[in-house]
C-alpha cells in the first residue's frame, strides 16, 4: 500500500530520523541522575538499568511489561512510518521475551504544515502492524507539534519465570543477533534522495518486520539476557549488556550479519549524525583489532538502528535449540553466531575478524 504525497517527504519535516533522534548516551545520563527513591516492592525491572521496558511483578506467577516510545519519521511515505514506529515500539515487550497485548498512540503533528489525512495514514499503519501482533491500538493521545512524530505506549504480559533481560548473561554465552546492520545508512541516503530503489525496498522491510522471535525467545531456559538494537547501534547495546552483567563481548566482526550493498552508501559517505554521537560515547570502552577494516566497523557498529534484530546470548548446550527455532522462522541466515561473553577486560568490547 503506498500513500506518498510528493508534496509532504515526511523526512523533510523533520531534524532527526527514526531512533537516530535518541539523546546522546552522555547526556540520557546526566538527565536519569536522581537522588529520589521510588516505591519499588513490585518493580522487577525500572529505571535503574538500561533494559528496554519496565516490568512490574503481579503476584500470580507472570508480569506486567510496559514501554513507550516514538520518534520522527525515518521514511517519506506517512502510511510506511506508521508500520515502523509501531513495530518499533512493539519490540521491546519482544525483547523482554513477553507477549504484547495492547497499544495506545503518540502523535505529535503539526498542522500548519502536513494534512491531517496523512496523519490518518500514520495511525492506519500502525493498526495494520498490531494487527498482526494480535494487539489493538485502542486509544492515545495527539498533540499539535513542531516537528511529525509518532509511536506507541504498549504493555505486555510474561510468565515471571520467563522474563529476560539485557544484563544477565553469563561467561561462555554465545551471542545471537537477528537482523543486519546498516539501517542509519540507508535512511541517510534515502533523507539525501541517492536511495535506490531496490535497497528502499530492502529498508522498509527491514524496518517493519516484528521481532516475534522474541516471545519464543522467551520460553528457551537457555537464553540468558536479551535486548533489541536501536538508537545506540549495535556497538552501543553490546556495550550496555556486558557492562550490566561485568563481562566483555568479543564480537567475530566478519560474523555481524550487514545490510546488503551497504558498502556502496559507505563509500558516497552517507553516515548519520548520530553514529559520531554513538562513538564518542563508546570508544573508550570499544577496542577493534587491526585486522578488522576499522573505517567500516566504525560506520556499521555504531549506526542507529531503528527496530533492529534481538541481540541475545545462548548458553552453549542450546546452541542447536536455538540454531532449530530460527530455521523455523525463516531466520536461517542469522544462525551463525556474531560473537560470545568473555570474563571482563579493561574494555566493555572486542572486536576481531
Amino acid at each position: 500500500m503506498s500513500t506518498t504525497d510528493n508534496t509532504f517527504p515526511l523526512t523533510q519535516f523533520a531534524h532527526g530520523a527514526g531512533c537516530g533522534c535518541k539523546i546522546a548516551p552522555q547526556i540520557l545520563k546526566e538527565i536519569l541522575q536522581s537522588s529520589i527513591v521510588q516505591p519499588s516492592k513490585n518493580i522487577l525491572v525500572g529505571n535503574n538499568s538500561n533494559d528496554d521496558a519496565a516490568v512490574y511483578d503481579l503476584e500470580n506467577g507472570t508480569a506486567l511489561i510496559s514501554t513507550t516510545d516514538f520518534f520522527m519519521p525515518i521514511v517519506d511515505d506517512a502510511f510506511d512510518f506508521g508500520r515502523i514506529a509501531a513495530a518499533n515500539a512493539i519490540s521491546d515487550v519482544y525483547a523482554m521475551g513477553g507477549k504484547p497485548i495492547l497499544a495506545l498512540a503518540i502523535l505529535g503533528w503539526p498542522i500548519q504544515k502536513l494534512p491531517a489525512t496523512l496523519a490518518q495514514k500514520v495511525i492506519a499503519g500502525a493498526k495494520i502492524i498490531c494487527a498482526e501482533a494480535g494487539i489493538s491500538l485502542a486509544g492515545g493521545h495527539t498533540i499539535d507539534a513542531l516537528e511529525p512524530m509518532f509511536g506507541l505506549s504498549v504493555n505486555g504480559l510474561i510468565e515471571t519465570i520467563n522474563l529476560k533481560k539485557n544484563n544477565t548473561a553469563q561467561e561462555g554465552d554465545v551471542l545471537f543477533l537477528t537482523k543486519p546492520i546498516g539501517v542509519g545508512v540507508l535512511s541517510t541516503a534515502q533523507k539525501r534522495g541517492v536511495l535506490k530503489q531496490e535497497d528502499k525496498t530492502t529498508l522498509i522491510s527491514q524496518l517493519t518486520q516484528l521481532n516475534k522471535l522474541g516471545e519464543k525467545l522467551g520460553k528457551i531456559k537457555g537464553v540468558t539476557a536479551m535486548t533489541d538494537v536501536t538508537g545506540f547501534g549495535l556497538l552501543g547495546h553490546l556495550i550496555e549488556m556486558s557492562q550490566g552483567c561485568n563481562l566483555t563481548a568479543l564480537i567475530n566482526y566478519s560474523c555481524v550479519p550487514k545490510i546488503e550493498n551497504i558498502t556502496y552508501y559507505l563509500s558516497q559517505n552517507t553516515i548519520p549524525d548520530a553514529t559520531f554521537r554513538n562513538w564518542n560515547a563508546y570508544s573508550n570502552l570499544t577496542e577493534i583489532s587491526p585486522e578488522v577494516n576499522v573505517m567500516e566497523a566504525f560506520n556499521l557498529l555504531p549506526d542507529p538502528q531503528t527496530n533492529g534484530g534481538l541481540l541475545f546470548s545462548v548458553n552453549p548446550n542450546y546452541i542447536e535449540e536455538i540454531k532449530s527455532l530460527l530455521k523455523e522462522n525463516n531466520l536461517e541466515p542469522f544462525t551463525t553466531p556474531i560473537g560470545k561473553m568473555i570474563s571482563k577486560t579493561d574494555k566493555a568490547v572486542k572486536i576481531e575478524k
